[in-house]
């Protein structure tokens, strides 16, 4: 367990730039991962050199070759990283621009009269695509309402409104809003259950950081990343998609490969950052394990990562020594409640009498980096049912630490007495 282990910690922290200080704000502890994690330093490192190199990837010399070879392995590693035996991926201007790509693309190849499902727990990325894409096409939009208490979504939710007709589904592996993470390969299975052929499209971006990815056993068409969250650096998506989705009509060059979806000439330092990432992983699960399958050590990264987080989480709700707890801090209220299983690396609260924009800038003055969500475009899904008019985020890594929870704690008691 990486709880039981400081110099793993340690080691864990010595491998992320900018850890413990900003370079702008100086000593500071990092509790805004969901709007993006830290950084590698190997990703920085590797973007610096690949910044630098003119030649476009697939020319017939070296150095074409060479960045050509990168991205090759990189599709490999992600292949292992997200256990997916078939399909392809592919990079794209970001998460979000992938998940309105392959939408689209599954909106306007449906059947006439069909139906599109998706659920009001969703991240705007993809609810947005759905809702837009599904009119164009002259679709049905369904929408699957969650458990606003819990804040999350269920097989059973879905399955409630489920008919054979529908022939596109998103889902949202995990809310950067409520921190809870869905059951994809359940929900895939309700969906499918119903709808066999659907074409399912999967909204990774939150939940990719926080635990290990099974493509082949979620039965899915479409995965999406952000890599900026998952400790590489902004720019570029990740996208993966099967067989069947890679073969529907889409957008792409005249007589170009007809199962090609990548536009242009790729970023080689991109894909490169992705094999740091995935090799990150891999080190991790040997230290966490005696695995020596590499499959199995991300496996193993994966599920350390979640415990500890889950560690961190419980830490920051319950208390620490005799420091009190979120749950028992006077007017706070913990969005999806205080018990919640579905919870990965994520805690937002509201806090009576108090802004939110407030309570972040008075833990921002004193060196703790969160967020505030309000109730619009972004998060009014969320909150709005709730009654809330914003909240605050504090979402977490397993780099951060339990002083760094205790640190947090000891000023948001000050904060609440005010």
């Amino acid at each position: 367990m990486i709880q039981d282990s400081p110099d793993l910690i340690a080691a864990i922290r010595d491998r992320f730039a900018h850890v413990d200080k900003c370079p702008f704000q100086g000593e500071r502890i990092f509790f805004e991962n969901a709007g993006g994690a830290l950084t590698l330093k190997s990703v920085v490192e590797t973007s610096g050199f690949f910044a630098g190199i003119p030649d476009n990837p697939g020319r017939i010399n070296p150095a074409g070759q060479g960045t050509q070879d990168v991205i090759t392995k990189a599709k490999a590693d992600l292949a292992i990283f997200m256990n997916a035996s078939s399909g392809q991926f592919f990079a794209g201007e970001s998460g979000t621009e992938l998940l309105f790509r392959m939408i689209r693309t599954a909106c306007v190849n449906a059947p006439k009269g069909a139906k599109v499902i998706g659920t009001s727990i969703e991240h705007p990325a993809s609810r947005s695509a759905a809702r837009r894409w599904a009119q164009i096409a002259g679709l049905e939009y369904v929408n699957v309402p969650h458990d606003a208490v819990l804040g999350l979504v269920t097989a059973e939710d879905y399955t409630a409104l489920m008919t054979p007709d529908v022939a596109v589904a998103t889902i949202l592996h995990a809310s950067p809003v409520t921190g809870m993470g869905m059951d994809v390969a359940a929900i895939s299975a309700a969906i499918r259950a119903v709808s066999p052929d659907c074409i399912i499209i999967v909204d990774g971006i939150q939940h990719a950081a926080h635990g290990h990815l099974d493509l082949d056993a979620y039965n899915v068409d479409g995965y999406a990343i952000s890599p900026y969250k998952v400790f590489s650096r902004h720019g570029y998506g990740i996208a993966w998609i099967s067989d069947k989705l890679s073969a529907v009509p889409h957008d792409m060059l005249i007589d170009a490969p007809a199962t090609g979806w990548e536009f242009g000439t790729r970023d080689a330092g991109s894909y490169a950052t992705v094999s740091d990432v995935v090799a990150y992983f891999d080190w991790l699960g040997g230290e966490v394990s005696n695995e020596t399958d590499r499959r199995k050590r991300i496996e193993a990264a994966g599920r350390a990562i979640h415990a500890y987080e889950t560690y961190l989480t419980e830490a920051m709700i319950n208390g620490i020594g005799n420091l009190k707890g979120l749950r028992d801090l006077d007017g706070v209220t913990i969005l999806g409640g205080p018990d919640n299983p579905a919870r990965e690396g994520l805690v937002s609260i509201a806090i009576d009498r108090k802004p939110s924009e407030e309570v972040v800038a008075d833990l921002n003055a004193q060196g703790i980096r969160t967020h505030t969500r309000k109730a619009d475009h972004y998060s009014g899904n969320v909150l709005v049912p709730l009654g809330l008019s914003d909240c605050i985020r504090i979402s977490l890594c397993h780099y951060n630490s339990e002083r760094e929870v205790a640190d947090l704690l000891t000023v948001l008691a000050e904060v609440t007495m005010d």
